[in-house]
């Protein structure tokens, strides 16, 4: 949050938030049987059989080419308000992940490793995409390895669209058009909300902040070095009126207004919602854990506002961490896990092609919308590498992935932004739920509360 997704989610959802672990025990010191044992982070529990056993094999893929390491895994998801309990009490995984808005706050408080002179000995060092790699690092010092960056895009259901009579391959391109198609789908498709937003859980505020980065606004500013909190200006504004003149004027995004990342993609799933901003890597857990059709799904560009040259696209991602309580021989085991698990598929022609066999072997989605860790030519040489495996329907997110590489991408606020994403969710519910809701005076009090959080950290 990610963000407060994963991000996911992804938020998920990601998504935002810190980690809750299932199950989950230190890997301790080195066994006695001369092997490095090391606990890594699997899927997010209540995912599916078939994606855990995915994962399994390729834990076994990795002890077969490496003998002297021991692997177990954990379920594992990210949530704030654990992470430290965990660290504190031995029970974080030698490796897991933490969504990009956490990074940074994580490194300076020393709860990842400094990962340096183990990435700087992959032979692919040199070719991290700066700007990605930047969210892992202080300095000159490495602290993880960002993985799936993914940009905010419109997910939507094809089949909700052919129903209400419109045309599944030419999605909304402008705010006006997701509100007039919102509509109609609504009057059309009863029972089902046409657009939705997250309003809960911290990612109200996140996919408020997405859809105000998308118009050109700004939820932070900062001047020499001075952050300044700026919700309340004129684009957020406009971000919320639309909102609520489409719960008011139009009825158009369903009566459910506490919905968190998984609970937006639970009705997603289940088709109680057509559309709605998501990471644009949703769709594997859309697939994992809500059975959603690849056949049936549609991922387009959320409306930029040509007009402001501040517009851009919310980008996120996950980085892949090492716990700073592992010693030197798992910190060594846990880089060449991440290398094996998250990178080699990127880079490696037999390695992708095997783990995208894998995927498709258990059902999961294959060519699933990223952004690239190195460059665009890489993404697109391993896209050609695993053609062959490809299941979700390259064209149905076309309208996504032939524009977003030339799209302005923009971080997410980084001052106290889990804060900014709280205070923010009221907001959102607010404007759904009270048609007289004062959004300048709602705004204020965001502002009001949140800088202090920020002038306090000085």
């Amino acid at each position: 949050m990610k963000s407060p997704r994963t991000i996911a989610a992804v938020a998920a959802v990601a998504l935002a938030g810190a980690g809750v672990l299932a199950g989950c025990s230190s890997a301790g010191s080195d066994a006695n049987d001369g092997k490095v044992h090391i606990t890594v982070a699997s899927l997010i529990p209540g995912s599916d059989k078939a994606a855990f056993k995915a994962f399994d094999d390729r834990v076994k893929e990795f002890e077969k080419a490496n003998p002297d390491i021991v692997v177990k895994s954990e379920e594992y998801q990210w949530t704030g308000p654990t992470f430290a309990t965990q660290l504190a009490g031995g029970t974080l995984p030698d490796v897991f992940n933490v969504p990009f808005t956490d990074s940074q706050s994580l490194i300076q408080a020393g709860q990842l490793a400094d990962i340096t002179a183990e990435v700087n000995k992959l032979p692919y060092a040199s070719k991290f995409n700066e700007n990605v790699l930047a969210v892992a690092k202080d300095g000159d010092k490495i602290y993880g390895i960002p993985y799936g960056p993914y940009a905010m895009g419109l997910s939507y259901n094809r089949d909700i669209f052919t129903k209400a009579g419109l045309d599944p391959d030419k999605p909304p391109t402008t705010w006006d058009e997701v509100r007039a198609d919102a509509k109609t789908i609504s009057e059309k498709v009863p029972g089902v909300a046409g657009y939705m937003q997250m309003t809960q859980g911290n990612t109200g505020g996140w996919e408020l902040t997405t859809t105000v980065y998308a118009r050109g606004g700004r939820m932070e500013t900062t001047d020499g070095g001075k952050t300044k909190v700026t919700t309340n200006n004129p684009v957020t504004k406009e971000a919320l009126q639309w909102l609520k003149d489409l719960r008011w004027k139009d009825n158009s995004v369903g009566g459910n207004f506490l919905l968190d990342w998984s609970g937006i993609n639970q009705a997603f799933g289940a088709g109680q919602i057509a559309m709605y901003p998501s990471g644009s890597d949703v769709l594997t857990s859309l697939v994992q854990q809500n059975a959603v059709d690849p056949k049936n799904y549609g991922l387009t560009m959320l409306p930029i506002d040509t007009s402001n040259k501040d517009a851009g696209v919310l980008a996120g991602g996950n980085v892949a961490a090492v716990s700073p309580k592992s010693s030197q021989a798992q910190k060594d085991a846990a880089v060449k896990w991440i290398d094996f698990y998250y990178m080699q598929k990127l880079l490696n022609q037999d390695q992708a092609v095997a783990d995208a066999k894998v995927l498709v072997k258990s059902g999961q989605p294959v060519g699933v919308p990223t952004l690239p860790v190195f460059d665009k030519a890489t993404y697109d040489q391993n896209m050609d590498w695993i053609k062959d495996e490809i299941n979700v329907p390259q064209e149905n997110v076309a309208p996504f992935t032939d524009k977003i590489f030339d799209a302005t991408l923009v971080p997410e606020p980084n001052k106290h932004t889990q804060e900014l994403y709280g205070a923010l969710d009221t907001v959102v519910q607010a404007v759904l739920t009270d048609q007289n809701a004062d959004i300048d005076q709602l705004l204020s009090k965001v502002d009001s509360d949140i800088q202090k959080l920020v002038d306090a950290d000085k």
